[in-house]
């Protein structure tokens, strides 16, 4: 692996504290998952994000729930109705999503991975507070490592493949230019196929230039984008570009969902603009 992939996959922790401190801000985690560090970078933000709700509607931290709530509810559809019973949740940071679900469905196996340094931290985290058994694991991995120990081969090596899988990532398309993203959707297709069923959930934040704040929105990526010394880029114009890179990809269906849609659902307040980021679910 190159230096600079290397330098890439190293911005995406930072960001873990800031989303750690929101769920527990909003009720969706415990206090053990509101670092310091999270809870400093929340209030150095709070001006900015004051200044984008107030003066252009745009609430940072009520895009955060859209998505979290929105894959929230398609994972529990998907354990509900779908049978599943095996959880990959790749670059969990402090996600609380696999603490939550594994007390709700004591039965359902959940691995958390992360690169090694927030995967140490997350599974001291989890054995700390007696969370962490047979079936909650965590793991290390890099998604950009195509082979070894912390590649997606070894990752999903000691799942049940008789069994259906769902795989999630939150947080962490944007972080990456397309070609390495898709790549890694690549070689997530081809180990899903090895199970009878497979089933992807993310988000992502399309390049909407129709949308009444796309100014504003163009100068929130350019501020996330310093704050995490790399690249944000907006991958793709609209949900047809979205489902023809899947495909491309070796999904063979993909929904794309905006929350817009799904909000009273979900519990959100209404929404006075149109939601800025889309959940996938692709299936191999």
């Amino acid at each position: 692996m190159s230096r600079h992939a290397r330098t890439d996959s190293a911005h995406i922790s930072p960001s873990a504290h800031y989303t750690g401190y929101v769920w527990y801000r909003h009720q969706l985690a415990d206090p053990a998952f509101a670092t310091t560090f999270g809870r400093w970078v929340h209030g150095l933000l709070a001006p900015i994000t004051w200044g984008a709700r107030v003066g252009f509607g745009l609430d940072i931290e009520n895009f955060l729930l859209q998505r979290h709530l929105l894959i929230d509810a398609r994972l529990t559809a998907a354990i509900e109705q779908g049978g599943v019973r095996q959880v990959v949740e790749i670059a969990c940071g402090l996600s609380p999503r696999g603490q939550r679900f594994c007390q709700r469905y004591p039965e359902l196996r959940y691995l958390e991975a992360d690169l090694p340094a927030m995967a140490a931290r997350k599974r001291l985290l989890l054995h700390s507070e007696g969370w962490l058994n047979g079936l909650h694991q965590v793991q290390s991995v890099n998604i950009l490592a195509e082979q070894g120990a912390q590649s997606l081969t070894a990752l999903f090596a000691g799942l049940d493949h008789n069994e259906p899988v769902l795989v999630i990532t939150e947080g962490l398309v944007n972080y990456f230019e397309r070609p390495v993203i898709e790549g890694f959707w690549t070689r997530l297709a081809q180990q899903l196929n090895q199970f009878p069923q497979g089933t992807y959930l993310t988000e992502l934040y399309p390049d909407l230039r129709e949308h009444p704040r796309y100014r504003q929105l163009r100068w929130g990526v350019g501020l996330v984008g310093r704050l995490t010394r790399g690249n944000y880029p907006l991958h793709y114009r609209n949900a047809e570009e979205i489902v023809a890179a899947f495909s491309n990809c070796g999904f063979r269906a993909t929904q794309v969902l905006d929350p817009s849609e799904h909000g009273a659902a979900l519990g959100l307040p209404p929404m006075s603009l149109p939601s800025l980021v889309r959940v996938i679910e692709a299936r191999v």
